[in-house]
């Protein structure tokens, strides 16, 4: 049966009247653009009040529409864009003297259904001219043919549509051999469930459950009592591994705890909990700070970078979602997809890490308390091999980001200084036992060698890192041309890490006490573990070295877009791999690749070849007969430099110590310590003997 719907009369046509209506011209009919655009504005509506309507199913039209586009609505809603219903095109037909006039009409539909996903498709319909009756002062109508697929291609009776968000995989990080770094990983998740105890034992369970994890006991207590009567409270989440999990106790221990819950589960996670943490940061669900950041892009829920590389890179590790239309079946289940794209699994991110190197610095640091770092960088490739920060940091990473003054670790760039003024490592300088500018004197490191005083080789004078020798003798070198030796050594220069660093800052102008300073790495003078790292790399590959961790992410062309058959389309790009540059707020004010100030100048030559085999020599006398002798045994290692620097009001001390060994240039900074020799010293030994 073929059902009219309108709110004027519609009556049955006779033949006679079907032959009247076919020889109808001129104003009595009206052209059907007019019926045919009110179908489309109706459409968007959702109110086909003002049509009339004929349909041979038994479902009302305007109930079919608003059911069948009710999820359509929804998720354009919540992008903010308007769907449109719009007339692609009319075209009347030829029909013969007894049938009545036909047109054909195509609407277009858009639907935002998502950011990045609208889909676009077209339908068709027909127009058939009903006169009035005879003798009537009606106008007649256009009547619209309706049916299923008028809303959506090929809809038949009973289909509905639903919509699927189609997740990506999130991109892993990985380590320098291409191995995941930080991926899923099996956790326990450990909490007090209320269902397991009655009201009077809560706080006495939440206490002990909190004593055992090392949170507060009254604050957990709080938390547990606050929540629902079948809340689930989670206390901690633990690695399954015990051996890198990092806490001293155990899922069964937990378990033990009367109204404890321990749930499996996975996050994203690195090799140990402590694996260059500060570094790569952490993933997790979406704080409320990012999804008001995202403009929409971002749920609760979701899981993005909160922290460090996750952060920088979550564009790229995120990837992006997908979307499917699929049609379903009067029993909900799914047909057929009227509409689909792929989601496009985020890309994996390379860094440079060695995971036994920096397993073994952060061991080497674990008992350490003040602030402390141990970078290792490869000379041959400036790959950061190790970029390590002590616990005493408090999650700063001290080695990548830590602003220090260098103290005699410097006075690396100050003999190429030297040098390039005409004074070599065989040359005689002078080390006397202090040394007065503008009315400041200055000395050695008390327990200066005595032997080591007076006329000495520049070698001797580094060896033993005499202040005085370098004070003197720099005078005579301009603090343009010690910045410039710095920059040309690495410290300082601009340099695309690929994550934040601060690698150094050097004074291109200072008074006579300001230069004095300078030259044995104090005052103005700034580095980062990271810094001095790279400088003593660059005297190991005997040319500027351009630190690395992070490697680009590959572009790896066009992905399937998944588009439907019936011509869907997605507006949400190329299809490309998501690009692994970072988010603009991602690196810290620190950054030494994303700052805006001018690229400090080094000399017009750079480091050369031969220069640096000068240093490197000078290095090796640090280590064969200076402050560093502890490392003469140490397989591999052919040049040193210690460094003391004191700080504050003058009675603390940075300890700092470079060495080159094989293809590996390492810095280790402690922020209070001793001297270099006696404080960072027996860590480098312990790095280097234990690699």
């Amino acid at each position: 049966m073929r059902r009219r719907t309108s709110c004027a009369l519609t009556v049955l046509l006779t033949p006679a009247v079907l032959a009247a209506a076919a020889a109808c011209t001129g104003p009595e009919r009206p052209a059907p653009d007019e019926t045919a655009q009110a179908l489309a504005d109706g459409l968007a509506r959702q109110d086909l009040s003002a049509l009339t309507l004929v349909s041979d199913t038994s479902a009302l039209p305007e109930q079919h529409l608003i059911e069948v586009v009710e999820p359509l609505l929804a998720a354009a809603e919540e992008t903010g864009a308007a769907s449109s219903v719009e007339v692609a095109e009319v075209v009347e037909a030829e029909t013969a003297e007894d049938e009545p006039p036909r047109a054909a009409v195509t609407l277009a539909w858009s639907w935002p259904l998502a950011p990045g996903h609208t889909w676009d498709y077209t339908t068709d319909t027909e127009l058939v001219w009903a006169p009035p009756p005879e003798d009537s002062e009606e106008t007649g109508t256009w009547e619209v043919q309706w049916q299923h697929d008028l809303v959506a291609p090929d809809l038949a009776g009973g289909e509905r549509l639903e919509l699927e968000s189609l997740e990506p995989d999130r991109g892993d990080l990985l380590d320098i051999h291409g191995e995941r770094l930080v991926t899923e990983r099996d956790v326990w998740r450990i909490g007090i469930d209320k269902t397991y105890l009655e009201p009077p034992r809560y706080a006495e369970q939440s206490e002990a459950l909190a004593e055992l994890v090392g949170l507060d006991p009254a604050a957990y207590a709080d938390r547990v009592a606050s929540a629902g009567e079948k809340a689930y409270v989670l206390a901690i989440t633990i690695r399954q591994d015990e051996a890198t999990s990092g806490v001293s106790f155990t899922a069964d221990d937990a378990r033990a705890i009367d109204g404890v819950n321990v749930l499996a589960d996975t996050m994203e996670l690195a090799p140990t909990s402590s694996f260059a943490r500060s570094v790569l940061g952490r993933a997790g669900e979406a704080t409320a700070e990012i999804i008001e950041q995202s403009d929409g892009a971002v749920e609760q829920g979701d899981v993005v970078g909160i922290s460090g590389l996750q952060r920088q890179y979550d564009a790229a590790l995120t990837g992006s979602e997908g979307l499917a239309v699929h049609v379903v079946d009067g029993d909900g289940e799914v047909v057929r997809d009227a509409y689909r794209v792929e989601a496009v699994d985020g890309a994996d991110v390379a860094t440079t890490f060695e995971p036994d190197l920096q397993i073994l610095a952060e061991e080497v640091l674990s008992d350490v308390e003040p602030a402390s770092a141990i970078v290792a960088v490869r000379p041959s490739t400036g790959e950061v091999l190790a970029a390590a920060s002590g616990p005493g940091g408090e999650g700063w990473s001290t080695a990548t980001l830590g602003q220090y003054a260098p103290g005699s670790t410097f006075k690396v760039a100050t003999a190429l200084s030297l040098m390039r003024a005409g004074v070599f490592p065989e040359d005689e300088v002078t080390c006397p036992t202090s040394v007065t500018v503008d009315g400041r004197t200055y000395e050695n490191v008390p327990g200066y060698p005595q032997d080591a005083t007076g006329a000495v080789s520049l070698r001797t004078a580094f060896a033993h890192s005499c202040n005085t020798a370098m004070i003197g003798e720099g005078a005579e070198v301009r603090q343009a041309d010690l910045a410039a030796a710095a920059v040309d050594l690495g410290l300082g220069a601009a340099s695309s890490v690929g994550a934040p660093a601060f690698l150094g800052e050097v004074p291109t102008e200072a008074s006579a006490t300001g230069h004095a300073e300078a030259l044995i790495g104090q005052g103005a003078v700034l580095a980062s573990p990271l810094g001095m790292a790279t400088v003593a790399a660059s005297v190991a590959a005997g040319e500027r070295v351009e630190p690395v961790l992070v490697r680009p992410v590959e572009d790896d062309g066009a992905a399937d877009d998944g588009a439907a058959d019936d011509g869907g389309t997605d507006d949400g790009g190329t299809g490309a791999s998501p690009s692994a540059s970072a988010s603009p707020d991602a690196s810290p004010d620190a950054s030494a690749d994303t700052a805006e100030e001018p690229e400090p100048a080094g000399s017009a030559g750079g480091l050369t070849q031969t220069e640096a085999a000068d240093l490197h020599d000078l290095m090796g006398a640090v280590v064969a007969e200076g402050s560093a002798s502890a490392l003469a045994d140490v397989p591999g290692v052919t040049g040193a430099k210690t460094g003391t620097a004191q700080y504050g009001d003058g009675s603390r001390q940075h300890a700092w110590m470079l060495a080159i060994a094989d293809d590996l240039a390492v810095a280790v900074f402690v922020e209070d310590g001793e001297y270099g020799s006696t404080t960072a010293g027996p860590l480098m030994g312990r790095f280097l003997t234990g690699r």
